[in-house]
């Protein structure tokens, strides 16, 4: 077990250990340390940040929101922590979907046609398919394989241990795409972070104003097999984690285009999607990675998360 390992049992021990306004105070007390030292990834937090809101905010109102962005991203890590020792019960109360979205995947799995949703990298996207697993829909994603190897599993026993199936992108016994068209087909819900491109094959989408690349994936599923897709809006209030969704979105007719052009169109649209919740919750947008394809200097230009889990993806 290397030191990246053992620094996310401890986080997952301890977290857990302790009562939540302890590690809550800890955690917040964490994300202003970052905030005060201005490291690689508060540098690439501000400059989407700053995309997002527009040259007109004052740079104290950005700081501001930056700080609040830390804050929002450390209270994910400690309630994905806290997430393995509660009940289904705390599950249930401690994310809250739009009474409307609950009712659309509700009727999407009792059809048997199951549902896509694009998600953003923002609130708690664990907390999300942790709940859709306590409220007993079938649910199916896909997680980047990164190493440390031992992280990696750690993180896929944790997702599978809250009710979730987690195919990987790459190295499973099946094409991860064909898997999760199988379980569309058999009413599953499969939510997909669909707001960054991980496999440098990703749609050109404008996003902000500016051009940026999103997976695939949600697109070409829906398009596939015929199943809603819906774009998600996630953000926290004091008590939960919340989300809602807009959609289904309209798929476009075979007769509009070639496939690959009816998938950029669709993936614009989810782009659009995304942004309109975004707007709305920009301190909860957990991005801390190079975003735009003209961005330069802020920080890492791979593709590999500077910090965090293993992502479920959008690239399928």
């Amino acid at each position: 077990m290397n030191l990246t390992e053992l620094g996310y049992v401890a986080g997952w021990r301890l977290a857990r250990a302790l009562p939540r306004p302890v590690v809550a105070a800890a955690f917040r007390a964490g994300a202003d340390r970052a905030h005060r030292a201005g490291g690689g990834g508060t540098a690439r937090l501000r400059a989407n940040l700053r995309r997002v809101v527009g040259p007109e905010l004052p740079e104290a109102e950005l700081d501001d929101l930056v700080r609040r962005g830390l804050r929002s991203y450390a209270r994910y890590w400690m309630e994905a922590f806290r997430l393995p020792a509660l009940s289904r019960a705390q599950i249930l109360t401690g994310f809250r979907l739009a009474p409307d979205g609950v009712d659309r995947l509700a009727a999407d799995v009792a059809a048997g046609r199951g549902a896509v949703v694009a998600l953003p990298h923002a609130g708690n996207w664990d907390a999300a398919g942790a709940w859709v697993a306590a409220t007993g829909w079938p649910i199916t994603t896909v997680a980047e394989r990164l190493k440390p190897e031992g992280v990696y599993q750690r993180f896929l026993a944790f997702r599978r241990g809250l009710g979730m199936e987690i195919l990987p992108t790459h190295g499973g016994d099946r094409p991860a795409f064909d898997v999760l068209v199988d379980r569309l087909r058999s009413g599953a819900v499969v939510p997909l972070l669909a707001d960054r491109d991980l496999s440098a094959r990703g749609i050109e989408v404008d996003f902000f104003g500016a051009r940026t690349r999103m997976p695939a994936g949600p697109a070409l599923l829906a398009i596939r097999t015929g199943a809603p897709l819906y774009v998600a809006s996630m953000w926290y209030e004091p008590d939960a984690a919340c989300a809602s969704i807009a959609g289904p979105l309209p798929l476009p007719d075979a007769d509009s285009g070639p496939l690959d052009q009816r998938v950029r169109v669709l993936t614009q649209h989810i782009a659009d999607g995304l942004s309109a919740g975004i707007a709305r919750h920009p301190e909860d947008w957990h991005m801390l990675q190079r975003m735009w394809l003209d961005q330069r200097g802020t920080g890492d230009d791979g593709s590999r998360p500077a910090a965090g889990p293993p992502a479920a993806t959008g690239t399928a």
